[in-house]
């Protein structure tokens, strides 16, 4: 199946929960930050899933996903206006991600706290919280398509695009998108290192 024969990529209904979870948790198995997070490789599978459940759920509360009909490709966006919690929302949460990630948690905790320092001010902007594919689906198209039907929404209301990548392979797709290279950090004590990619709007996303 090439790019032109991709089904259109469209708003996640909430039905198809459990799907978007289980390609999320697959295409994120071997992340650099999810790796750093989860160092052994048989606990981040059994946890990427209930991490992934919170995620969603969150999203679906204070964004928005989108997703192939299948849920082969998935992406996680919010309007920059949501990105930044409160205190006790920080606390609320501990709990449910404590259950996920168990002893992980301080680390999980640590590049939270370092990407939401590196989000951009000053303007309003659509931020790419995760964009994932399922494994079995991958090379073929499924993550540029999701993209750019994420872009096309952020054009439609006049807004910018922020993501963040700990993902070297992951920069030339984005690129090719029209997104930037605007930093590179580091998560303090050892962690990943990431790229802030920023895209324009009214740019080209081919």
């Amino acid at each position: 199946m090439n790019q032109r024969e991709l089904p259109a990529i469209g708003e996640a209904p909430r039905s198809t929960r459990g799907a978007m979870i289980a390609t999320l948790a697959r295409a994120f198995a071997d992340d650099p930050a999810m790796a750093w997070i989860m160092p052994d490789p048989a606990q981040r599978a059994a946890r990427l899933p209930k991490l992934f459940a919170l995620l969603v759920d969150d999203e679906f509360a204070s964004g928005w996903a989108l997703s192939a009909p299948g849920s082969e490709a998935v992406t996680l966006w919010r309007g920059s206006e949501a990105v930044h919690g409160s205190l006790w929302d920080l606390v609320r949460s501990v709990p449910g991600f404590l259950a996920a990630l168990g002893t992980n948690l301080p680390r999980a905790l640590a590049i939270s706290l370092a990407i939401e320092k590196h989000h951009p001010a000053g303007q309003p902007y659509d931020y790419l919280h995760f964009a994932g594919v399922d494994p079995v689906f991958q090379g073929r198209g499924w993550g540029g398509t999701a993209i750019r039907a994420g872009l096309a929404r952020a054009a439609e209301r006049g807004r910018p695009v922020y993501l963040e990548t700990a993902t070297p392979e992951n920069i030339g797709l984005y690129q090719r998108l029209g997104f930037a290279v605007i930093e590179e950090w580091d998560v303090p004590r050892g962690g990943p290192h990431f790229w802030s990619m920023w895209w324009e709007a009214g740019q080209s996303f081919c």
